[in-house]
């Protein structure tokens, strides 16, 4: 009796433990643990409505003008959803849209509001309906997808014009100009480009000002490229952008011209840590160490 009441028992333990390792495969991964995008396994983006040529340059570490140039896209850089963008920069391929198209068009100005989990596929294909002019979408999601269905989406009104407005703001930028913090507080993880996100993180407090490090224009504001949250993207010049993410509150919108010092959100939308906030800046599409631009502490 005593025997078989030990192996029920033996029996019952390594059960609870196959349960328990089953449930621990299946627990959602933190942020910062997010592989990076697959660029080097794919050779080209469908675009989602919502989406910026800014935004998917930055979420595969591309400079936006040679992804530009590469899909025969000029400025403005009007793109549209279902569009199919070549990654590979040592093909020149034109991916200008039909004028007979129906797919949407989703300009650098507008911002996305919504958000989307899904990825992009090698079987998308564009949808073309009914054959109409393009038009410009004013929201939508902002990740990768493989789905290129239209949807209307309630929307935030840019505190910009036109796009062509937009190419003036970025010319009358200062020539001249210092980096400043984009936060007060001590720098918690240093710059590491063995990262998926190779930017700094800095300690500051829940709901504690994020300001521009620099003056520019807002080429990117909302919650659609996955593992940055609410992110905020400057562009300072043709050669530098920066990104404040995992913001808990934006406080701009794209197109928007911003000085140096101004307040462009709140920090507090990281789920791992709602004091700190995520700080990259790119020269040409790629990272670099913030640390090496901005003032000495």
């Amino acid at each position: 009796m005593n025997i078989l009441k030990g192996k029920s028992t033996h029996f019952f333990l390594i059960s609870l433990l196959l349960f328990s390792s089953g449930c621990a495969r299946h627990a959602p991964a933190p942020i910062s643990s997010r592989p990076a995008p697959p660029k080097d396994l794919i050779d080209y983006h469908v675009v989602s409505s919502g989406e910026t040529l800014y935004s998917i340059a930055w979420r595969y570490e591309l400079d936006y003008q040679q992804l530009a140039k590469a899909n025969g896209i000029a400025a403005p850089y009007t793109i549209y959803s279902g569009q199919r963008l070549n990654l590979d920069l040592t093909k020149s391929v034109n991916t200008n849209t039909p004028k007979n198209s129906s797919r949407q068009a989703v300009v650098a100005t507008k911002p996305g509001v919504a958000e989307s989990k899904s990825k992009p596929t090698s079987s998308a294909k564009p949808s073309a309906s009914k054959p109409s002019a393009p038009k410009p979408s004013t929201a939508g999601t902002s990740s990768s997808t493989g789905n290129t269905s239209s949807k209307t989406i309630k929307t935030i009104k840019p505190a910009g014009s036109s796009p062509e407005s937009n190419a003036k703001k970025v010319a009358s930028l200062p020539k001249s100009w210092s980096w400043q913090w984009p936060a007060k507080g001590r720098v918690s993880r240093h710059y590491d480009s063995s990262k998926v996100f190779k930017g700094i993180y800095i300690s500051s407090g829940k709901g504690s000002k994020v300001e521009a490090a620099g003056p520019g224009v807002v080429v990117y504001a909302g919650s659609g490229l996955r593992g940055y949250g609410q992110l905020v993207i400057v562009k300072h010049s043709d050669t530098f952008l920066s990104a404040y993410a995992n913001n808990h509150q934006i406080l701009v919108a794209e197109g928007e011209m911003v000085t140096a010092g101004q307040k462009i959100a709140e920090v507090g939308g990281d789920m791992e840590d709602s004091k700190r906030l995520y700080f990259e800046i790119r020269k040409n599409g790629k990272p670099i160490d913030p640390v090496r631009l901005l003032p000495r502490q």
